[in-house]
């Protein structure tokens, strides 16, 4: 799983919150479907060289977002986020979460469709 999430040092958005929104966003799209387990907090952590405690946040955030649940013996399990099986209920989930970041950086709707345009003019 660590190949899948990545943090970027010089983002002003804090190590754990990249780490936090990465995974929502692959729970909600369903990239992890409910009962993946989460890799352990250390080897996370090790493997993205951040602290053990960086990766223990962004664990209780998601987990008190309803997304993943953690327990002794069984570690960090998805719980909750995709429902639907069809292409469309994905891409709004991804989607939503994407307006959701930008929003949170106080972008403002026509940047929003901005970064879009602009995303599908290069891909």
């Amino acid at each position: 799983m660590s190949a899948d999430v990545t943090v970027d040092p010089s983002d002003p958005t804090p190590p754990f919150e990249q780490l936090r929104s990465q995974l929502e966003a692959l729970i909600t799209t369903g990239v992890l479907p409910r009962d993946a387990r989460l890799a352990p907090v250390r080897q996370l952590a090790g493997d993205l060289g951040l602290a053990p405690g960086t990766v223990s946040r962004a664990y209780r955030e998601l987990e008190a977002q309803g997304l993943v649940q953690t327990r002794r013996g069984a570690g960090t399990r998805v719980c909750g986020g995709f429902v639907a099986e069809d292409g469309d209920s994905r891409l709004a989930a991804l989607t939503r979460r994407f307006v959701a970041d930008a929003r949170g950086l106080g972008a403002a709707d026509d940047d929003v469709i901005a970064a879009v345009r602009a995303a599908l003019d290069a891909g």
